[in-house]
């Protein structure tokens, strides 16, 4: 594994921590890659009953890296997001997001696949997609929705509104909100937890408890890609991507 994740494994639970600072941890092909092995690998492995997810105090994830967003799928035909999608939303065993600063996109999207997400005071969940000329993703319209109501997920995914913390929390989107400094100290705790029950009670009454709406996730993975696959080459895509990277570039 390379320095893009910090991995820690102790008494149970493996941490998994996103260390791509300057570039605010926004995810690239390799990172997804390493990401998903490492979620494959821990669910093979029976000295991990329990996952922490966790970025840096300042930024959670900024989602995908723009310069490598469009980038073309692997040999098998499978994107390395989609791969990621895969080994997250299988895994059986508890997944425990410690989220500060901003999750953008697939990094907000992902948290709707977590078990437990606690949020720091400076957290903010943001769904750009429709801004980008795009859709949304990881299920994301279908749980938002199922979870919060048409109206309140249209706010999220249609206008694009930012959600803080203290609205998350109100929304049901995250566990708790603290400190900044308290959150990933706070996840961890829970997940010691959780570790310390029985892992086959843990992973089954997981699997039961998302047995009704994983299939559903699955087919509405599959109708989301197809449409985000054919959104990526519109005209407002391109111009929403050539118009971030030049912002970026002036700001350099």
């Amino acid at each position: 594994m390379s320095n893009l994740i910090i991995s820690e494994l102790n008494d149970g639970v493996l941490s998994l921590g996103l260390n791509r600072p300057e570039r605010k941890n926004a995810l690239t092909p390799e990172l997804y890659v390493e990401l998903a092995d490492a979620l494959f690998a821990a669910a093979e492995n029976s000295q991990v009953n329990v996952v922490v997810l966790h970025g840096s105090d300042e930024v959670f994830c900024a989602g995908n890296d723009i310069d490598n967003f469009a980038a073309n799928p692997d040999a098998d035909g499978e994107r390395p997001s989609r791969y990621f999608m895969r080994a997250l939303s299988g895994l059986m065993k508890p997944v425990v997001a410690a989220v500060n600063g901003p999750a953008v996109g697939i990094g907000a999207t992902m948290l709707l696949h977590c078990d437990f997400v606690y949020a720091g005071q400076n957290a903010q969940l943001i769904f750009p997609f429709v801004k980008l000329g795009l859709c949304p993703e990881f299920a994301s319209s279908l749980l938002l929705v199922s979870r919060l109501g048409y109206q309140r997920a249209a706010e999220l995914l249609l206008l694009c509104e930012p959600c803080d913390a203290q609205r998350a929390l109100r929304l049901g989107l995250v566990n708790d909100v603290l400190a900044v400094e308290a959150v990933l100290p706070h996840a961890r705790k829970v997940a010691a937890r959780l570790a310390s029950q029985s892992a086959q009670a843990l992973q089954t009454s997981k699997s039961l408890m998302r047995e009704g709406l994983a299939q559903a996730c699955q087919q509405q993975i599959e109708k989301e890609t197809e449409a985000f696959t054919r959104l990526l080459d519109s005209p407002e895509a391109k111009a929403a991507f050539e118009a971030f990277l030049k912002r970026r570039k002036a700001a350099a």
